[in-house]
């Protein structure tokens, strides 16, 4: 199907929200923090001046091994960087583990392993990598396994001025302040996860609440709890499956909306109060992109068994907006898997799949400009784009990355490539750009 055109003028799509996104998370378009997994802004943008080219012999400021695995992407406040990971610990667990089940597809599902594990927050000095401190937030067997390409450790961190706070989902939420003490654990159960393919969906947090979005195969919801004690502030059901999407909190019209993407539908809730205020149509089966926003308006998509893209006009949100003119635009091709779109400036940046097809669409009007198009140096990919710079930086699963020039035209300005796999998105962190690795976490400098 052809793209959809607007119904209604549409308000011309800038960078607004990076004050927007000062307020949510207590930090501006600051060059020095990367507070949540898809930056200050929430869209992967940020400010900075990252390099264009790198290999292991050039623009390496450092390089850490990281123990165990984890896909979880870094966070940073001021010279901390926080990330997770799971080390299996070699201790036989209570339960034995079942044999992985085939899916439809062929492919293995999920069993849970037969050994313990730690579920491990780590600090790195940003200047010199050096580990600043490690805590162990829980040590068992977990009761679920993960998609063969998956990890324990998916979910990223979330940090303010005052603490870091982590999901482990099934493992627990953790709070710790920036020296390492924990100031408090929450558990919120077991999570059933269809085909037993884990879990990744990251806090979000706003106004004193970190909010966790609990899609399952289970009584799914949706859970606000007080960042500073952990206490639950309200949860609201939801009648969805498992899906790994991170929710995205907005502020509009003097107030905050959390807004989450799904399979069944599309929702957006009061931050205050948990009560639902707007709803639409919902994402593909395994739903995982997380919404951008800017302007006020959100954009959705998601890839798996079918292709879906929505901009909806927070003006026009309330009840219903299936049909309605709050959907400005839609798209039914070439739409993520697992990565979640970039918006810089006015232009959403997305992948077709998870294969290094890029496509790149005007977000006031839907139109497309380019795409999808094929990157030499990115075949497969699950980390999310990052723009910086005038450039937008895309980094494939076998550690080819390539960087382009932001615009309403196709232009590559380098192609590059580590001795790592990479499924975290990327981080930039002013004139420096951090890549976490199944190995090792790398920070990027030019002349480093």
């Amino acid at each position: 199907m052809p793209l959809d055109r607007p119904r209604s003028s549409t308000r011309v799509a800038v960078f607004s929200l990076l004050l927007a996104g000062a307020d949510v998370l207590g930090a501006g378009a600051n060059d020095d923090v990367w507070p949540s997994w898809r930056g200050p802004a929430h869209t992967g943008r940020a400010d900075g001046d990252p390099p264009v080219t790198w290999s292991e012999t050039e623009n390496v400021r450092w390089k850490v091994e990281v123990p165990g695995l984890g896909t979880s992407t870094p966070t940073v406040w001021g010279n901390r960087i926080f990330l997770t990971t799971a080390v299996d610990t070699g201790k036989a667990g209570d339960r034995p583990a079942p044999e992985p089940a085939a899916s439809q597809g062929g492919r293995p599902r999920g069993a849970a392993p037969s050994n313990v594990f730690r579920f491990v927050v780590m600090t790195y000095d940003l200047d010199s990598g050096k580990l600043l401190w490690e805590r162990t937030a829980r040590e068992e067997q977990p009761h679920e396994g993960t998609h063969p390409d998956g990890t324990f450790a998916s979910n990223s961190a979330v940090v303010d001025a005052e603490r870091v706070y982590v999901s482990f989902g099934s493992q627990g939420i953790y709070a710790f302040t920036h020296e390492g003490e924990k100031v408090w654990e929450v558990d919120l159960g077991d999570m059933t996860t269809r085909l037993g393919f884990g879990e990744g969906s990251s806090p979000a947090l706003a106004d004193g609440t970190l909010v966790v979005l609990w899609d399952h195969e289970g009584d799914s919801f949706i859970v606000a709890l007080d960042a500073a004690t952990g206490k639950e502030k309200w949860r609201t059901s939801r009648d969805e499956m498992t899906a790994w999407t991170t929710p995205l909190i907005v502020e509009h019209d003097g107030s905050k909306q959390v807004i989450t993407a799904a399979t069944g539908k599309v929702r957006s809730y009061d931050l205050a109060t948990g009560e639902l205020i707007w709803e639409g149509p919902g994402m593909t089966l395994n739903a995982i992109p997380s919404p951008v926003t800017a302007d006020g308006v959100v954009y959705m998509m998601s890839g798996f068994r079918g292709n879906t893209a929505l901009a909806v006009d927070l003006d026009k949100a309330k009840g219903d907006v299936t049909g309605t003119e709050a959907i400005l635009w839609s798209l039914d091709r070439d739409t993520p898997y697992v990565p979640s779109p970039l918006l810089y400036d006015g232009i959403l940046y997305f992948l077709k799949s998870n294969n290094g097809l890029l496509t790149a669409v005007e977000a006031e009007s839907g139109e497309v400009l380019y795409g999808p198009e094929r990157l030499d140096a990115v075949r497969n990919i699950y980390a999310s784009p990052v723009g910086a710079a005038g450039r937008v930086y895309l980094l494939g699963r076998d550690g080819g990355a390539a960087v382009l020039k932001h615009g309403r035209q196709l232009e590559v300005l380098a192609e590059n490539s580590l001795d790592d796999n990479f499924d975290a998105s990327p981080v930039v962190v002013g004139d420096r750009l951090l890549l976490r690795g199944r190995q090792s976490l790398y920070c990027l400098e030019a002349g480093g």
